[in-house]
């Protein structure tokens, strides 16, 4: 069993990235970028990708606060996961939107 303590860690780290991924720009570039400028239409795909990835990520922030605030260390476990599915959203949404 992992300790409570890492699990709201890695919750919390998860999140960062998953900012950085959707406010700080990193999926649009990531996945738009090329050497002749960004592709047309591209930026439009992956906003439709970050819509459904803040559906989940609204999920996991719900989770991660209700553990957090309500001292319900058993919800920390389906935060991480609720974390990991934006991310995996964001990827393959990404990959789809290229």
């Amino acid at each position: 069993m992992v300790p409570p303590a890492i699990q709201a860690a890695a919750s919390l780290l998860l999140a960062t990235l998953w900012g950085f991924a959707v406010f700080g720009g990193w999926s649009t570039q990531a996945f738009c970028a090329t050497s002749l400028g960004p592709s047309p239409g591209c930026a439009d795909r992956i906003a439709s990708v970050i819509a459904v990835s803040v559906m989940v990520a609204a999920v996991a922030a719900c989770a991660t606060g209700v553990a957090w605030l309500g001292r319900r260390e058993s919800l920390y476990g389906a935060a991480v996961v609720a974390w990991v599915v934006a991310l995996v959203v964001l990827f393959v949404g990404g990959l789809a939107a290229q």
